[in-house]
């Protein structure tokens, strides 16, 4: 294996994302303007790891050795492009809130094989989003954090694939965000073996509805959002937020659980959430879609 220069350096920046959108249960993901910046120097040797909370909400938790996500996900980058670095400086400006279905794992991954790459001078490849996604299993969020915009992701004979899309300009996502954490292990717990043929066909039909409502038809985003695979399976993981999708349904406005929550998705095209929809308790902020995805520079 070989290895860049002492001293080299580079910067990554890579948005929040949000999956499902409703009834694209691990199929549909969109980027969101909320980054996190990862900067990166090359040393004569060791790991050194310094975290700084950027608007994440509290980064008290994450850890600053090899078990940081954004280092494992650097390392097997390198590993599968056959680089050693001889040593390793991260700065990660967490944007992102932890634990809220906002993504933050999948930027993590993102920024470690987008770092990975830049390190063997390499250009993002199909390979990126294998090894992304690999850690999760599944590539909606990393394939939004990776591609920008939106994405429909699947996977075949063990290979992830997905394919961008460009939204409606006239989208405006606004995301409630409530205080409490939420864990994707314990919310996929949740879910049943089997769901009512009834309810597997609703969401097919509502899944394919979704493309276009975000794509060309915003009007029938309320339609294309209504769920029966997965949120209220998971209800009891987020009773506030369930409760809050519930109420801004019935106010109009297509609302979702972001990921596996509790943060709550609106797709707007005004930017606002009526204040009687009950959303107190909830940190509610308007976030434009991302475009470009994550972006690597020399530093």
């Amino acid at each position: 294996m070989t290895g860049p220069e002492t001293g080299a350096g580079f910067r990554v920046r890579v948005p929040a994302s949000t999956a499902n959108l409703g009834p694209g249960f691990d199929a549909l993901g969109l980027a969101l303007a909320r980054h996190d910046v990862v900067e990166l120097q090359v040393t004569d040797g060791g790991l050194e790891v310094e975290v700084v909370d950027a608007g994440a909400g509290g980064v008290a938790d994450v850890p600053t050795d090899e078990t940081h996500l954004v280092v494992r996900a650097v390392r097997r980058a390198c590993a599968h492009l056959g680089v050693r670095p001889p040593g390793l400086h991260l700065r990660c400006f967490n944007a992102i809130p932890h634990a809220r279905g906002l993504g933050s794992s999948a930027a993590a991954v993102v920024s470690g094989v987008a770092l990975g790459y830049a390190l063997a001078g390499a250009a993002l490849d199909d390979e990126a989003l294998q090894l992304a996604a690999g850690f999760e299993g599944h590539a909606d969020n990393a394939a939004a954090s990776l591609l920008g915009g939106l994405v429909v992701a699947w996977s075949e004979h063990g290979r992830f694939h997905a394919e961008r899309v460009t939204p409606d300009p006239a989208i405006r996502p606004v995301v409630a965000v409530p205080a409490a954490k939420s864990s994707t292990d314990a919310a996929r717990g949740l879910l049943p073996a089997q769901v009512p043929h009834a309810d597997a066909a609703h969401s097919a039909g509502r899944a394919a509805l979704s493309v276009l409502a975000l794509t060309t038809r915003p009007e029938l985003l309320l339609a294309a959002t209504e769920d029966r695979l997965h949120q209220e399976y998971r209800a009891s993981a987020y009773p506030a937020s369930a409760e809050l999708v519930r109420t801004l349904r019935a106010h109009g406005i297509a609302a979702a659980i972001s990921g596996a929550g509790p943060t709550v998705l609106a797709l707007t095209t005004t930017g606002v959430l009526p204040p009687e929809a009950g959303i107190a308790g909830f940190d509610v902020t308007e976030l434009g879609v991302d475009l470009t995805g994550v972006q690597v520079a020399a530093r």
